[in-house]
Order: C-alpha cells, then sequence, then structure tokens
C-alpha cells in the first residue's frame, strides 16, 4: 500500500491539518506538512477532516432502496404495520440485493460500521439474517456489521420466537433484540428473562426497541437497568428510540438518567419526525451515553432516508434544536464516536496509530458539516481514496 500525505485538510475546528498514512494507518497529523519521502501527495482543497460514519441503528433488511419506488400505507396499528410490511417485502426484489444496495449507498457516504437489526422471529425464522450475511460477505472488507437478533412480531407474544433468537445468536446474531416488552408483548418480565437469559448464555449484548410512552417507558427501562447492574453488563445494553424520554418532566427524567447512567446503557435516537424523543443534552450531562442510527430507511415504516449519517446528524441537531457549534458538534459525535463506542469498536477516531478511515467534506469546520450536511465528500479507506467498486455500481 503506498504512503500518502493529504494536505490542506482542516480539523474539526477549522485549523490547518496534514495528515501522514503509511500502510494504512495514520503516522502523524500536524499543521506542519509532514516530510515522507516517496509518498504520493493528496490536496484535499480545505476539506475538513471528520471520522468515519458509524450508524448505531439500521434495518438493512427491510429497506427498498436498489428496488422501485413504493408508495406508502398508512395504518392503524403495529400489527397492521407488519401485516402491510410482510406483503411489501413479498412482491420486492430479492432482500440480498436491496440490502447490498443499501450496504453500498450507506458506505458511499462515509460510513464505515453499523449495526444492523434484522427481523427474527418464529415466523420469519432467520431467512432474514442469512440474506444480510450473504449480502456482507461482498461488503466486509468496507464495511464492518454488527448484527442483532430483532424479534419484531414478539417474544413472549409469538410462541417459537426463543428457539429461533437462539439459533441466530448461535449462526452469527452478536446482539439480541427485544422489543416494547409492556405494550407490545404484555409480559415486560417474560421478555426480559428471554433476552436477557440468551445474552448471558451468548456472552452477547442486548439493544431493545422502546417505544412505549412516559411512565410505561421509565418503568420498562428500570426493569432492564436492574438486570443490566445483576448480570455485570454496564457498557453492553442499549435501548433504542426509548420515545417515552421525551414524555417525563424534568424531574422525572433526571432520575432515570441516574438510573441509565450508573447502569451504563446507551440510548440510541434518529430524532424522528412523528414523536417526541429523548433529550440529547440532559442525557448527555446526566452521563448516559447518546448515540445515533438510520433506522429504517425508505421501506414499510416510513418513505424517508437514504443512508447518509451526516445528514442523521443535521436532523438530530435539527430536531434538537442544536445551533451552537458546541451543540452541533455533538450530534456529530452521536453519529461516529458514541455509536462506535456502543459497538466495541478499537482502532477508531482520527488519531495517529489508528486506521486511516476518514471523511474529507467541503465544509469549513465540523459545526457546519454538520449544519449543511454537503454531498461533496471524499471517503478514505485505510489510507485510500474510495470509490464505489466497478462490479457494484454496474449493478
Amino acid at each position: 500500500m503506498n504512503d500518502r500525505i493529504f494536505i490542506n485538510a482542516v480539523d474539526m475546528d477549522g485549523a490547518p491539518v496534514h495528515v501522514a498514512v503509511q500502510q494504512g494507518r495514520i503516522t502523524s497529523m500536524a499543521s506542519e506538512c509532514p516530510v515522507l519521502p516517496h509518498a504520493e501527495v493528496v490536496d484535499v482543497a480545505g476539506h475538513v477532516l471528520l471520522p468515519g460514519f458509524v450508524d448505531g441503528h439500521i434495518h438493512l433488511d427491510k429497506s427498498f432502496v436498489g428496488d422501485r419506488w413504493h408508495s406508502h400505507q398508512p395504518v392503524s396499528s403495529l400489527r397492521e404495520r407488519l401485516a402491510v410490511e410482510k406483503q411489501a417485502l413479498a412482491s420486492a426484489r430479492p432482500m440480498v440485493a436491496r440490502a447490498e444496495a443499501l450496504m453500498a449507498q450507506a458506505a458511499g457516504f462515509g460510513t464505515m460500521a453499523m449495526r444492523c437489526h434484522v427481523d427474527v422471529d418464529a415466523t420469519t425464522q432467520l431467512t432474514h439474517l442469512e440474506a444480510v450475511l450473504q449480502a456482507h460477505a461482498k461488503w466486509e472488507q468496507w464495511l464492518e456489521i454488527e448484527l442483532v437478533a430483532f424479534p419484531q412480531a414478539g417474544v413472549v407474544s409469538c410462541p417459537g420466537t426463543a428457539q429461533v433468537l437462539d439459533q441466530a445468536m448461535r449462526a452469527g446474531a452478536q446482539v439480541v433484540g427485544g422489543i416494547d416488552p409492556t405494550t407490545f408483548d404484555g409480559d415486560p418480565d417474560g421478555q426480559l428473562d428471554v433476552v436477557f437469559d440468551l445474552a448471558e448464555r451468548h456472552a452477547a449484548k442486548v439493544d431493545i426497541h422502546l417505544h412505549e410512552p412516559g411512565e410505561i417507558c421509565m418503568a420498562d427501562l428500570q426493569r432492564i437497568a436492574a438486570r443490566t447492574e445483576a448480570l455485570g453488563m454496564q457498557g453492553r445494553v442499549a435501548v433504542s428510540h426509548a420515545y417515552g424520554l421525551g414524555d417525563l418532566d424534568d424531574a422525572a427524567l433526571q432520575r432515570i438518567a441516574e438510573v441509565l447512567a450508573r447502569a451504563g446503557i446507551a440510548i440510541m435516537t434518529n430524532a424522528p419526525g412523528n414523536h417526541g424523543f429523548p433529550p440529547v443534552l440532559k442525557l448527555r450531562e446526566a452521563g448516559v451515553r447518546v448515540f445515533s442510527g438510520n433506522d429504517n430507511i425508505q421501506d414499510a415504516w416510513w418513505p424517508f432516508g437514504n443512508g447518509d449519517m451526516l445528514q442523521r446528524a443535521m436532523l438530530v441537531a435539527y430536531r434538537s434544536g442544536f445551533y451552537t457549534d458546541a451543540d452541533l458538534r455533538v450530534a456529530l459525535d452521536m453519529a461516529t464516536h458514541a455509536s462506535a463506542a456502543v459497538m466495541g469498536k478499537a482502532d477508531y477516531g482520527l488519531q495517529p496509530g489508528h486506521a486511516a478511515d476518514f471523511v474529507l467534506v467541503q465544509a469549513p469546520n465540523a459545526a457546519a458539516a454538520v449544519a449543511t450536511a454537503p454531498y461533496a465528500r471524499k471517503v478514505v479507506r485505510k489510507g485510500e481514496i474510495w470509490q464505489l467498486p466497478e462490479a457494484v455500481a454496474a449493478r
């Protein structure tokens, strides 16, 4: 691999920086241009240097990216939505092709890793997991994926799902999922017993979808925290969405935030347009790790999204009322370092010795990049400017 110097970049604050890369790793980052004999010099013309993006929550098996446009169908219940989704997926292009199309799109925007929730239950068995694993096999050199066995149809309310979740963990999933233990499954203790038992047996992480309102959300978070601490799983449990945290008054929010921080439970939000969502800054101030992901992208749940985590950071900032440079940088952190930490990524970030995986964006600093989410950017993987492989682009 050729040595390279990326000159005339700017750091997150907008200060000049030059980056030297050898054998795919950053060797120096300095305001003065380093001397590296025989290195290729790449002038990046003032682009801001950002760490590679990490999508903390995505559904590769559901997306219609790479397929025809599917008009959204309104429904009146969650179970009706699941029925509409199954019908839409049955008439779509093969799941492998669609998952790969979304991987390509996200990678092109600069995503280096993602946590993918894949439907696994007694109705779908392992078909979705097998499709995503097949698609990822072509992309593993460019895109790291952590797989969540997600029981979309319920755990207790869908008999046989517990056994299929166990099979999924043996087949390659690294995280045990769950969904609305009280309002959907109707048995919070029963669902959480299954989820945490599987996590303990497989030495796996946990990531639970929680769409429940205020007090119900708070009660289930307390249950999740109790199990997390009892099993010594601090730092290995996440709750996705946690809409109900946006319903609480300041005193209740502070109480549950302290519980989450003590248990080391991370909270994922994509700042959805039709729901309240967790107050990011207040949770962070209490010591809770808050990260972000795209969630559903152009599927039966909603028609929005393109896989760009910089755009997602902008949407999180917009909905959160982030105006200052410092707050805009928080939204970027949620799409980079915070998500990387939840995934347990080592060797991540812009510092000497780490892998030279970064994104160069046409913006004067990191805050401006979040506020404007420009498409003009260069993606660098292992020190090489990356382009969509021709074999993939031709499909």
